[in-house]
């Protein structure tokens, strides 16, 4: 009779040999996700600096480990949705979408990048959060128009957000991200109403002064 033990050694080299696998593919995948995650940093760093052409080049970089980062988990169902993968694509779609944005180009569809549907929209969050120091850095060079235009883009952004009501489960903590949206939303309108009046006044100073010494030389009649 066969003991109840006989095939234990047998159940253990399978589940061994299973969890070598996952854990080579694990090993893989998270080295990747750390390399595209610093490409993708680098390139929102370019784009911010209107390095246009870096941050292109940099972003290419990190779409490719992010390809590959994917497809070293592709056989591996329980590695597919852990955290660092979705790290990895939020911040890929991030720079993506940071980009465009700079440069005045349309936003990526979350499927041309390859990534996650969750991924996508708490990087396109992320991406807002960056228009606020772009925009801030172009105000300060009088861009005023364009300004205007990065503010709606980001209303945009977060009036997308607000529609997306699903459990932090399916979307990624989507409504942290989209709570902190509004909040550099609304600090940044504020900014910028700030700003402008603060140049409409200047600008009305500056007029009064002109006309106030244009008065000033006139002869007086006699």
């Amino acid at each position: 009779m066969e003991r109840p033990t006989a095939r234990l050694e047998a159940i253990g080299e399978k589940i061994r040999f299973l969890f070598s696998l996952r854990d080579s593919a694990r090993d893989k995948a998270l080295r990747l996700s750390r390399e595209s995650i610093r490409y993708s940093s680098n390139s929102i760093r370019a784009a911010h600096r209107r390095e246009l052409e870096l941050a292109q080049e940099l972003l290419t970089s990190a779409h490719a480990l992010v390809s590959e980062m994917v497809e070293a988990v592709t056989d591996q169902e329980s590695l597919r949705y852990t955290g660092f993968i979705h790290d990895a694509q939020k911040e890929c779609a991030e720079a993506s979408i940071t980009l465009a944005l700079v440069a005045g180009r349309p936003i990526p569809d979350p499927d041309e990048l390859g990534v996650s549907y969750a991924a996508y929209l708490n990087g396109l969050g992320e991406a807002a959060g960056e228009m606020r120091r772009h925009l801030l850095d172009i105000l300060r060079a009088g861009e005023v128009e364009r300004c205007e235009e990065l503010l709606q883009d980001m209303d945009d952004i977060y009036s997308l957000l607000v529609t997306i009501d699903f459990p932090d489960a399916l979307t990624g903590g989507l409504r942290r991200t989209t709570d902190m949206v509004r909040g550099v939303l609304e600090r940044t309108r504020g900014d910028l109403t700030l700003s402008l009046r603060q140049r409409d006044l200047e600008r009305k100073l500056e007029a009064f002064g002109k006309d106030a010494l244009s008065a000033k030389k006139k002869p007086r009649s006699r």
